[in-house]
């Protein structure tokens, strides 16, 4: 399978300038599903990227019992508060947000971060993987209540991205990855959505096709990163759904451009902080440069 390179090039087509005239519903109304007691933080992180991608509308879905974090942290997202037990989402919370994004018209969602690892918490995400047919963004805790659920995968988004690190890869995979485009092809067919297997020149792959990213480095390697690509993933998959049509083409085209600028963040922000010092947090300060550059404005 041929390996290209992601390129600046290739991705200025995907970001238009706004129309004249247009308003929030147009750019996509977005569903962040993630967070559980002690890891709100990763669904505000996920929620701000969202925004920042371009999303008109953000609402993040959490449990009832971690809601006003989140909405103190994030006055720009709305809330929705979930069923929930022990600070984590329980298994009924699935239909009550299936109910919401019929009622709100929600175009694309992201579900996993922060999630946690209860057993509650994993029938929760596998309940709303096997029920949900918008289209979706799968990130870290959803992959691993996959990942430890009944073999053969039912996951009925379309079109849906997934973006496990190695580690998440291996156990969706059930075993280690060795050679990682094949790992991003395998995880690909056996999803049938578009995977983005991180890591130093992280791969994404739909179907037939892989895309290699060549910005990002240490400054990655931080809590937190993930939550932020995985955001960024969800806001550029609603804007391009509304305006070219939820397909596998789109939601390939928009893992690319996130990865691609969220990797070019990290390098900015360790040109002002070093790799050592970035956060997660100051990703995004600098995707305003990030989106500049690959429009080749000054």
């Amino acid at each position: 399978m041929k390996i290209k390179k992601i390129t600046a090039e290739l991705l200025k087509p995907l970001l238009p300038p706004r129309r004249k005239g247009s308003h929030k519903g147009d750019y996509g109304r977005v569903l962040i599903v993630a967070g559980s007691k002690g890891m709100t933080g990763a669904a505000v992180l996920a929620a701000r990227a969202a925004l920042k991608a371009g999303a008109g509308l953000v609402t993040v879905a959490c449990p009832e019992s971690e809601r006003k974090y989140v909405a103190c942290a994030l006055p720009e997202a709305m809330t929705f508060g979930a069923a929930c037990a022990g600070g984590a989402f329980s298994a009924a919370a699935a239909s009550q947000l299936l109910k919401f994004a019929a009622e709100k018209k929600i175009d694309a969602f992201l579900i996993g971060p922060g999630l946690g690892s209860s057993k509650g918490a994993r029938a929760f995400a596998l309940k709303l993987l096997k029920t949900l047919r918008l289209p979706a963004v799968l990130d870290a805790d959803a992959l691993n209540a996959l990942a430890a659920g009944p073999r053969g995968f039912e996951i009925a988004a379309s079109p849906f991205i997934l973006t496990p690190h190695p580690g998440e890869a291996a156990r969706l995979l059930g075993k280690k990855v060795a050679d990682r485009p094949a790992a991003a092809a395998a995880l690909a067919a056996l999803t049938g959505g578009v995977a983005v297997l991180k890591g130093q020149g992280t791969l994404v792959c739909g179907g037939k096709n892989i895309l290699q990213n060549p910005t990002g480095g240490p400054a990655l390697a931080k809590g937190g990163s993930g939550d932020v690509l995985a955001g960024l993933c969800a806001g550029f998959l609603a804007q391009a759904g509304l305006a070219r049509g939820f397909t596998a083409d789109t939601a390939f085209h928009s893992a690319a451009l996130a990865v691609y600028l969220h990797g070019l963040c990290g390098d900015l922000a360790a040109e002002k902080y070093t790799e050592r010092c970035a956060l997660a947090g100051e990703l995004l300060d600098f995707l305003p440069a990030a989106i500049r550059s690959v429009r080749h404005e000054a």
